[in-house]
């Protein structure tokens, strides 16, 4: 491990060089591509200083022990070297984390489909309040939610909602959100009380560049026409809704929300080719059967992840074991501590799993 920290302490030290040479800014894509390693090693590299300064301190205070006579000296070096040796121990256990292989989709934006599933209008109601839960979390992280369709029913509900969330780390935060989610609750057209069970459906793919995903046009039927809903100034007025239907999939995709059929297609594309992308992702995760094993549910949608449960107000995430007694707050989008809590089990199990194959 150390000596794979060397290098990459080398490879900062080079970038950082690359940077300072005049002619590097006029090269914009080298210089971008140079910045994002920068930041990437940043974390690892300062880790490692840090925890090659604490066993340099443990080893000063023994070199000292080794001389100093007066009791009250050695005790307080003691403290010193008990404290330098702790402080190693959590830098290299963090160094470990840091050093864990890094999904390549992380830093990207994602697109969000949310589907009601079993439990009729009660289930088009839980969608649409993941859709506002999720919308909430990204305002709060300062992140940018574009919606580009969905199907609302009379009462609120959303039977389908897909939407685009552009943010710094994105599917790192919210690829942990993909799977079932189940909602216990008394509906308000329930009469007798009694407490019915809905699901929905949440799948979070990483956003893919054309370079990605290529798309052949014959591949494709593009259909446009007026946009339905409950309103606004171009729904029924202008062919501006736009449909795709990829034959070699199936897949269609319908965007809607905008008033401009080219921004309407711009969205459609960047649903679609992120689906496309998400398949040969899911092919490959089925191929690596094992990995998948391994992680915190970020792969089968079948999976139920999550239960909603307003009589007792608990969340219980059921791939970790953790219950949460806020469910007023988590709905208005305090996710954070759900989230945080799945990123420190993938971590575990990945290091586990590490530590089993070394």
């Amino acid at each position: 491990m150390f000596g794979q920290l060397e290098d990459i302490e080398r490879r900062f030290e080079e970038v950082l060089n690359e940077l300072a040479e005049p002619g590097t800014t006029g090269d914009q894509k080298r210089f971008q591509k140079l910045m994002k390693e920068q930041a990437d090693l940043t974390p690892l590299v300062e880790a490692y200083r840090e925890y090659k300064k604490s066993r340099q301190d443990a080893e000063d205070a023994i070199s000292m022990l080794e001389e100093e006579k007066d009791p009250d000296m050695r005790e307080m070096l003691k403290e010193e070297h008990a404290a330098a040796k702790e402080k190693e121990a959590e830098l290299e256990e963090r160094l470990k984390v840091l050093l864990l292989p890094k999904d390549p989709n992380d830093d990207k934006d994602v697109v969000v489909e949310i589907r009601a599933g079993a439990g009729g209008d009660e289930a088009a109601l839980f969608a649409a309040e993941l859709y506002r839960m999720y919308a909430h979390f990204a305002e709060s992280r300062r992140w940018k939610t574009e919606l580009v369709n969905a199907d609302e029913t009379g009462i609120g509900g959303m039977k389908e909602v897909e939407f685009i969330v552009s943010g710094n780390g994105a599917y790192s935060v919210l690829k942990y959100e993909s799977g079932v989610h189940r909602v216990q609750r008394v509906p308000e057209t329930e009469s007798g009380g009694r407490i019915h069970t809905s699901t929905a459906t949440v799948a979070v793919m990483p956003e893919a560049e054309d370079v990605e995903v290529e798309i052949d046009e014959k591949d494709i039927r593009i259909d446009v026409m007026r946009a339905s809903g409950n309103g606004g100034q171009c729904v029924n007025t202008t062919d501006s809704a736009v449909r795709l239907t990829h034959y070699p999939t199936g897949i269609v995709i319908y965007s809607q929300t905008e008033k401009s059929q080219i921004q309407n297609k711009e969205k459609a594309f960047a649903l679609l080719r992120a689906k496309l992308y998400d398949l040969e992702c899911q092919k490959a995760h089925d191929a690596e059967a094992d990995l998948r094993r391994s992680q915190i549910g970020t792969g089968d949608r079948s999976e139920k992840i999550r239960t909603y449960n307003f009589p007792q107000g608990r969340v219980t995430d059921h791939r970790i074991g953790l219950t949460l007694y806020k469910i007023d707050k988590i709905m208005d989008g305090d996710l954070q501590e759900i989230i945080d809590a799945c990123i420190t089990a993938d971590q575990a199990a990945k290091l586990l799993k590490m530590g089993e194959s070394a």
